[in-house]
């Protein structure tokens, strides 16, 4: 059963609500940006041609003139020019007001950038009222001269009229320059309208309600003929709806953008926890590998003890006792000859103390290796980071537990590499396919294992491997086919008939009956043919 709960009020916090607010003018700013380089491309390709407009002034009086016409357009590709023209400084202008009184600048890019910069100095966040100080000082604006206009012949209507030199402040909170004072220094042009000069020096045509003067009397409302008065307000109901239309989308778009975000920003602390529980794992499993490892020195450790105890009470017993008391088993001298024996085949492990004394005979690197892990146990065991870095120094890789364990893994191998290398070496007539065959799967630890082998089997190595570079090389004469499994050509016969050097000639079988016979390759793009 669908039930509807009460809506939830929340109370109103000042910095959430502000900083929407904020958010918000500055997606206006942003979208206006967007709709001039728009602009720009309507009117560079002409595109409006498309709808029947003679021209780019006719397009944007019928199709913009909600939002301000053909004159507003200019206002906005005049503050797309500036920012252009001041290049990497263009970034702090937010919005096309603070770009107006620096568009006089806009031919002089050396003057524009020094105003900008001369803004920024005095404040890192400046509006339209500092870049038009900055602009002044960089080149000082003269005084208009009051141009002479002829009044029309129309009948004269007694209002009271504005004296000069009266100090008005823009009312209207819509006004660009709402709350700033300016002076009328010129007659009005008609009865609802006043032309307003700033301190910056900057005239705006102003109307009468955006104006708050009482001691000057003027006419505040325009009037309208009769036959206006219910197409202006359908304009302004239609510009209305509009307004509310703008707002809505950019409050769903706004929603959008912060749930993507919130979207990706899950996805990334899923997909970190993944690769840390990933991690986590394979440390784990490198730990127990060295806990087997230990248990497994440990156990050799044991058996080694146990095996010298033994070999001593031999050596004792045989002291001790006269050789005919050994009957017909064995002599004195047999005894320690298979004593003998037991201890060659001992002194092949490796013991720490007796490396201590003296160095050691045989398997060297097998010592070196083997040391090498012993010392990353106990870094582990010791917690211990001098003991890592020299783990790392002698297994020739980087000082963590992660690589040296990998590093072990890759040495271990190194006695059976030896082993199959040198096996395969020793049969009669080994090539070098024969060879590599075997030494692809101990790639990893070529250096190890040819370290390990004699001058005279890295030599032969050599020699095989410069036959068989000789014999692969694709010449005149050779069958070939192409090396790309997915041409047609993959499968078919050809003959190279000419070499070019890095290139070749070759005349295809298939094509012997076709105008076109042969075509030109790269080595490495073909292959010696095989029968399928």
């Amino acid at each position: 059963m669908l039930t509807l709960e009460p809506e939830q009020t929340t109370t109103l916090d000042y910095s959430n609500l502000n900083t929407s607010i904020q958010e918000t003018f500055t997606a206006i700013d942003r979208f206006e940006w967007q709709a001039v380089d728009e602009i720009l491309q309507m009117r560079e390709q002409q595109l409006y041609l498309q709808a029947g407009y003679k021209n780019f002034e006719e397009y944007c009086q019928r199709e913009l003139y909600a939002w301000g016409g053909y004159r507003r357009i200019n206002q906005l590709l005049g503050a797309k020019k500036v920012i252009d023209a001041v290049g990497e400084l263009g970034g702090h202008i937010k919005n096309e007001r603070q770009a107006r009184p620096l568009l006089r600048l806009v031919k002089e890019p050396e003057k524009l950038k020094q105003a900008v910069a001369i803004a920024l100095k005095d404040n890192p966040s400046p509006g339209e009222s500092d870049f038009a100080a900055a602009a002044n000082i960089v080149v000082p604006q003269l005084p208009r001269k009051k141009q002479s206009i002829q009044e029309p012949m129309v009948p004269k209507i007694q209002e009271p009229v504005v004296p000069q030199k009266a100090i008005v402040t823009v009312s209207q909170q819509s006004h660009p320059r709402y709350g700033e004072e300016g002076t009328i220094e010129a007659d009005a042009p008609n009865h609802w309208q006043q032309i307003v000069t700033f301190a910056d020096g900057e005239r705006l045509l102003i109307n009468n309600t955006d104006l708050d003067a009482p001691s000057v009397p003027f006419q505040r409302e325009q009037n309208y003929p009769p036959e206006y008065t219910e197409a202006i307000a359908q304009i302004k109901e239609q510009h209305q709806r509009e307004l509310e239309r703008l707002s809505q989308e950019l409050r769903i778009g706004l929603q959008s953008e912060a749930t993507a975000r919130a979207e990706e920003q899950v996805q990334e602390q899923i997909q970190s926890l993944q690769n840390l529980y990933k991690q986590q794992r394979e440390q784990n499993i490198q730990l127990q590998q060295r806990l087997d490892e230990m248990e497994s020195l440990r156990q050799l450790e044991a058996e080694n003890q146990q095996l010298k105890q033994r070999i001593q009470d031999l050596e004792n017993a045989v002291e001790q006792r006269p050789s005919q008391q050994w009957g017909n088993t064995m002599t004195q001298q047999a005894t320690k000859a298979l004593n003998k024996k037991v201890k060659q085949a001992l002194e092949k492990t490796i013991d720490l103390r007796s490396l201590a004394v003296e160095p050691p005979k045989e398997n060297a690197q097998e010592c070196l290796r083997l040391m090498g892990i012993a010392l990353k146990n106990l870094a582990s065991a010791m917690n211990n980071t001098q003991a890592l870095e020299a783990a790392a120094i002698i297994l020739g890789s980087e000082p963590t537990p992660s690589a040296i364990a990998y590093r072990a893994e890759q040495l271990e191998m190194l006695p059976q590499a030896v082993s199959d290398i040198r096996q395969v070496l020793a049969k009669p007539g080994c090539s070098w396919q024969d060879f590599w065959n075997v030494a692809q799967e101990y790639e990893v630890i070529k250096q190890d294992y040819w370290a390990e082998l004699t001058t005279q089997e890295t030599d032969l190595i050599t020699a095989l491997q410069n036959a068989s570079s000789q014999l692969d090389r694709i010449g005149i004469g050779s069958i070939v086919a192409h090396a790309d499994p997915y041409r047609t050509l993959y499968v078919a016969k050809g003959e190279v008939i000419q070499d070019l050097g890095d290139e070749v000639i070759v005349a295809w079988d298939h094509w012997q009956n076709d105008s076109k016979k042969t075509d030109r390759y790269f080595r490495d793009e073909l292959r010696f043919w095989q029968p399928q």
